[in-house]
């Protein structure tokens, strides 16, 4: 089960029932957080959003005092922030930046590209040369780091430390590092490294890493006598779908990297946490349609479901959830409701992979009854399948 704030549980129990699903944002409990995440880091840790957690543009505003700018990964993402919350700084990353895409952001005075390859490093400076030679172009290059294994053993996703498509691979480190500082190109600058190498990872592990990063990258710059200004060493702190109260711990996390810091004055360092930043602050509510009993279980179709919510189908668990009761019942039948201690909570789609929840603790859950599903405020709406089936989208209310 997860607690919802007042403020969410009183707006899911007035919506009609043709007003489900819908998805419920807190942005006071997002801005308490955000606020609590900030005081926690040292004051030379920049702190950069990763839009492509989630992107609603009350979102990123909610989220605009606390951040130091936004790391984006598309031209689609690029647009959108920039529009949503204007003059702010903002990062490109990702990989296979189109020329269309880097000629965008360049138009709207991006400053900043982590670079993935030599080729874009190539690509960019050739762009810049040709629309905007007289800004400078700071560029990091991202790195998928040789970490040891025991580094990332904790890691939900891993994207470093083997083979991926993501980042230049180290013995890239010797031409990418002469390309910017040799006068090959003329326009772009140096500023540092990024990497970005696993998500999931609890805070003294996020700190280890962080520790191999800065480590590698000023080895990096010592061997090459260039000047090392920033290091970016990602966000994938963990969030813990399975005891939903328990929260990274951002003031070990911080004294960490403080501890970090004083060994290299001279560095700015900078995170790009999303998932832990708005997962907290949205729920996704509905509404139970039906209860039935099938081979001994019993199950719960809700309206909506993974098309709408598909956090749980693509890491595999059980979102947290919690049931609202709703004493109404409209109908001159018999109520279905739940027999057994647990309920198994399914969508609408015509899968058994429809799964947002398994065995949940429901004793006499009943149609007709409200159920808000949480940690639903990242990579939640923004990476479902919407038209699947083309049931109606789900409503969106931002509260506070």
């Amino acid at each position: 089960m997860t607690d919802l704030t007042r403020a969410v549980r009183n707006r899911i129990l007035v919506l009609g029932p043709d007003s489900l699903p819908a998805y419920v944002y807190d942005l006071a409990a997002l801005r308490e957080h955000a606020a609590a995440v900030r005081a926690a880091l040292p004051e030379r840790v920049e702190l950069y959003y990763a839009a492509k957690a989630n992107p609603e543009p009350e979102i990123l505003a909610a989220l605009s005092p606390y951040v130091d700018g936004y790391e984006v990964s598309s031209g689609g993402e690029l647009a959108h922030v920039s529009r949503s919350v204007p003059d702010r700084s903002l990062a490109f990353g990702g990989p296979g930046k189109t020329p269309a895409e880097i000629t965008a952001a360049l138009a709207l005075g991006v400053e900043r590209f982590h670079v993935e390859s030599l080729h874009e490093l190539r690509v960019l400076a050739d762009l810049v040369a040709r629309r905007a030679p007289d800004m400078p172009v700071g560029v990091l290059l991202r790195f998928n780091l040789p970490l040891s294994a025991a580094s990332l053993e904790g890691s939900s996703l891993a994207m470093g430390g083997r083979p991926t498509p993501f980042g230049l691979d180290p013995s890239d480190a010797g031409t990418a590092v002469a390309l910017l500082t040799d006068g090959m190109l003329p326009h772009l600058r140096f500023l540092g490294v990024h990497a970005h190498l696993a998500s999931g990872l609890e805070a003294d592990e996020q700190v280890g890493v962080a520790e191999s990063v800065v480590a590698w990258a000023v080895g990096l710059a010592a061997r090459h006598r260039v000047r090392l200004a920033e290091v970016n060493v990602g966000g994938g702190m963990h969030v813990d779908y399975t005891t939903p109260d328990r929260r990274f711990d951002w003031s070990a996390y911080g004294k960490g990297l403080a501890r970090l810091m004083e060994d290299h004055p001279e560095l700015t360092l900078r995170i790009e946490p999303g998932r832990a930043l708005t997962a907290y602050c949205g729920w996704y509510a509905t509404e139970v349609l039906d209860v039935k009993r099938s081979h001994g279980e019993d199950f719960a179709v809700v309206r909506g479901g993974t098309h709408h919510l598909r956090t749980p189908a693509t890491k595999g668990h059980d979102q947290p959830c919690s049931v609202l009761p709703v004493d109404a019942w409209p109908h001159p039948w018999p109520r279905p409701a739940a027999g057994t201690g647990t309920v198994t909570l399914t969508g609408q789609l015509c899968t058994p992979k429809d799964l947002l929840a398994r065995h949940v603790p429901a004793p006499g859950l009943r149609a007709g009854d409200r159920v808000a599903f949480g940690l639903a405020g990242a990579y939640a709406w923004n990476i479902s399948h919407h038209d699947f089936l083309m049931h109606p989208r789900p409503g969106f209310h931002f509260l506070g």
